[in-house]
């Protein structure tokens, strides 16, 4: 095979969630286990930084990962989902694992994946792990795919876990309330390991006390470890006064997203845990590392310039939590119109969602190329209920088409409302 039949086998036979949903969705670790089984648990051969969270956990990770490359160490990174290119989900030190590695693994193990026919995130981590471990990296930031308990990638036993925040998403399998969500999250958990909470929630807080409490697993938050304060910036970067017992100074954050703020004080709460044990991180390595997260990891979809005339903005943020963050951010930009090029996936909460949507822009209503999103014309008509006036395109590319017809170059133009629609925006 080659590398595009590989990639034809994997969409094609494993159940995939980004594109099929809750029948791709496995609520155990049976297929996982089998499969660390069958490698040699590889997953025991580096150290790792395990990330939850509704929000965040792919910012989070990348800086993680992006400060430990600038410290010296050969570091792992796992993620999910891709956005142009099935190989982002592992990398080695910022850089995509090769094609022929994709190819080669299949071919040599597509025996045992026909024989215990994992899901696509499933085989996914098992081919991360074991690349990890053959490539002898020093440690793995590993993000979590969906909820934390059964997830595929909890079968390690961390340095350090990392709970972002909690919300509403998924509750078809997680629960649908904070509460139940937060208990998913906090499966994460294990013995004796330290755990750093990115957002102080009350409602919640005993969730993380009690379970840490069973596992005499030392729980911070990331409040009390660091905290910021916005200076004035540039075009290219945010600046934030950090005071922190490790990693104060000034900081220039690339990722221009208002949101990221809260990501960057929980890897730096992360840091300041990871600094008293076995790593060894300076002050210029933290900052190196985050002011070149997009350089060192390819870190692509948070708040991402497109262009400038018109100013063209896209954001992964799809859920309730993940939207209302982005959606403060463009209601304080101050260009003439505002066009907003939109698709959504029909398992979310879809009302939800559109009550947090500006009135006063106009829409693009449209669908991403997979089996779960929404049919367009529909959405334009739930947005209706909200006042969200607009057109609706069978595609990504003839929406985007549109809005750069209308718009002016005084205009701004936001892609946005699903990872997918995202993807294809930045492939067009």
């Amino acid at each position: 095979m080659n590398y595009q039949e590989t990639l034809d086998f994997l969409f094609s036979q494993l159940p995939m969630y980004q594109r099929a949903g809750k029948a791709a969705y496995k609520a155990d670790l049976a297929n996982t286990l089998a499969l660390d089984k069958y490698f040699g648990h590889p997953h025991r051969r580096f150290r790792t930084i395990h990330v939850a969270g509704t929000n965040g956990k792919g910012s989070v990770s990348h800086m993680l990962a992006s400060v430990l490359q600038a410290a010296g160490y050969r570091t792992g990174l796992y993620t999910s989902p891709h956005l142009l290119d099935f190989r982002e989900r592992i990398k080695i030190d910022g850089r995509m694992i090769a094609e022929i590695e994709v190819t080669q693994f299949v071919e040599q193990h597509r025996g045992v994946i026909e024989r215990i026919a994992p899901s696509f995130f499933e085989m996914t981590v098992a081919m991360a792990f074991d690349y990890f471990a053959r490539k002898e990296v020093d440690v793995a930031v590993v993000e979590v795919g969906l909820g934390g308990r059964l997830d595929s990638t909890n079968i390690i036993t961390p340095d350090l876990s990392v709970i972002t925040n909690i919300g509403l998403d998924h509750t078809m399998f997680l629960g649908d309330s904070l509460r139940a969500i937060a208990g998913e999250k906090a499966g994460i958990i294990k013995a004796g390991v330290p755990v750093v909470v990115g957002r102080h929630q009350e409602e919640i807080e005993d969730v993380f006390r009690d379970k840490a409490k069973k596992q005499r697993a030392p729980l911070y938050f990331a409040r009390d470890l660091a905290a910021l304060k916005p200076e004035a910036g540039t075009v290219e970067f945010q600046e934030l006064n950090v005071e922190a017992a490790f990693g104060g100074g000034v900081y220039r954050l690339p990722l221009l997203g208002l949101y990221q703020q809260e990501n960057l004080r929980t890897v730096l709460a992360a840091l300041n845990i990871l600094n008293k044990s076995w790593y060894e991180l300076t002050l210029e390595s933290v900052s190196q590392g985050v002011e070149n997260v997009v350089k060192n990891t390819g870190l692509l979809g948070r708040w991402q310039k497109l262009s400038e005339q018109p100013l063209v903005i896209c954001d992964t943020g799809h859920n309730v939590d993940g939207v209302s963050g982005v959606m403060k951010q463009l209601t304080l930009q101050t260009k003439e119109n505002i066009h907003i090029v939109w698709g959504m996936v029909s398992d979310k909460d879809i009302e939800g969602v559109l009550k947090l949507l500006p009135m006063r822009a106009r829409y693009y209503f449209t669908r991403a190329d997979i089996p779960r999103a929404m049919d367009e014309k529909e959405l334009k008509e739930a947005a209706g209920k909200f006042g969200l006036e607009g057109e609706s395109f069978p595609n990504v590319r003839l929406a985007i088409d549109a809005a750069k017809k209308n718009a002016t170059d005084n205009d701004l133009i936001f892609i946005g409302g699903s990872t997918f629609v995202v993807a294809e925006a930045l492939e067009k």
